[in-house]
């Protein structure tokens, strides 16, 4: 069954096949497989439901940062989000930040400018979700997960242009900012560690594409060890500890490492070679297809590039298949449908 292999994949008991979990906005490839259409509010989560059974899924990506978004409880900055979806209902324009100097982002305090919600009732609601989400997805493992862990509440708080600019003026000062958020998210975190999840995905978009943002020792100093204490929470419940960033990480993987995740879900960015040359033994390995290649690549090409994720992956106790980002609607149905029937075929071990 999915939700064994899953298991057996996130305590490194090498599963007879590869495993496997997506994130998918392709609402074309839904309705081929589910004859249900996505578009239709009513019809969207049976529709998942019935496409992650089909395609045999064994983890399902979720992350949950509480009942009240931090827009209804302060300041935020809303950098806008593209068309990812193919009626464009995710678009949003963006806005200014409400942060308009450096200054103003040294003063702020998240945990007094968002409340900490009453820790009881987050505790019912994050086991609210998790209960939730397995009772729909009893085939798969559902975990728990939080997305503005650090770098990423900065990121929704002040927005891009006025976050790096703080920094790069105060890169000392600006500790007391993360220490604000961090503060929140442990509150968030130590609610999680009293739910009945198995695993915990951790979310924090902390490079680009290029790699770091800042230099490398403001992380080591300012984030990791804040990444440690986090994750000493869960970890200290029985929880599995998966970390998940965009962009290439490959430079800091042995940092998060020692900060204690236990898995790494990635894009192609990083260096999946890497990874499983250091920890393809002893974590959780999550990616790291390129949709870029199920977009316009050759079916020559996509069969090149399953083959290398199964070559690198198919000795790793806890290797998944996965796109290393979004499954977008501009990838074409047959591509995909290509895609999944190459991943069971070459995830036998």
């Amino acid at each position: 069954m999915a939700y064994e292999r899953g298991r057996q994949a996130l305590n490194l008991e090498m599963p007879e096949t590869i495993p496997h979990t997506e994130y998918v906005d392709n609402w074309g490839i839904v309705r081929h497989v589910t004859r249900l259409d996505p578009s239709d509010p009513d019809l969207r989560d049976e529709a998942f439901r019935r496409l992650y059974k089909a395609l045999d899924y064994d983890l399902l990506w979720n992350t949950n940062d509480g009942p009240v978004p931090w827009s209804k409880l302060g300041r935020t900055t809303d950098m806008g989000h593209a068309e990812y979806l193919e009626d464009a209902s995710d678009y949003r324009a963006p806005k200014p930040s409400p942060f308009r100097a450096v200054e103003d982002v040294l003063a702020f305090d998240a945990v007094e400018e968002y409340g900490l919600p009453d820790f009881d009732d987050l505790v019912e609601y994050y086991e609210g979700n998790y209960r939730s989400g397995q009772a729909v997805h009893p085939h798969l493992v559902f975990p728990g997960g939080y997305y503005k862990t650090i770098v990423s509440g900065c990121i929704e708080a002040f927005g891009w242009e006025i976050f790096l600019l703080s920094v790069g003026c105060e890169p000392r000062a600006f500790d007391r900012v993360l220490e604000g958020i961090y503060q929140r998210s442990l509150h968030h975190f130590r609610a999680w560690a009293k739910t009945s999840i198995e695993a915990f995905i951790c979310h924090d978009d902390f490079v680009w594409t290029q790699g770091a943002i800042f230099h490398p020792e403001w992380y080591r100093e300012h984030v990791f060890p804040r990444y440690a204490k986090l994750w000493s929470v869960l970890k200290d419940a029985g929880k599995k500890v998966l970390f998940c960033s965009d962009g290439d990480y490959t430079e800091f993987v042995d940092d998060i490492a020692r900060a204690g995740a236990e898995g790494f879900i990635f894009e192609p960015a990083t260096s999946l070679e890497t990874i499983i040359a250091r920890y393809g033994k002893s974590h959780v390995i999550i990616g790291n297809a390129d949709c870029r290649i199920l977009t316009y690549g050759s079916r020559g090409e996509i069969r090149a590039e399953v083959e290398r994720c199964a070559r690198l992956g198919r000795d790793c106790p806890g290797y998944f298949f996965a796109v290393g980002n979004h499954i977008p609607v501009e990838v074409p149905i047959d591509n995909l449908l290509y895609y999944f029937q190459l991943c069971q075929e070459l995830g036998r071990r």
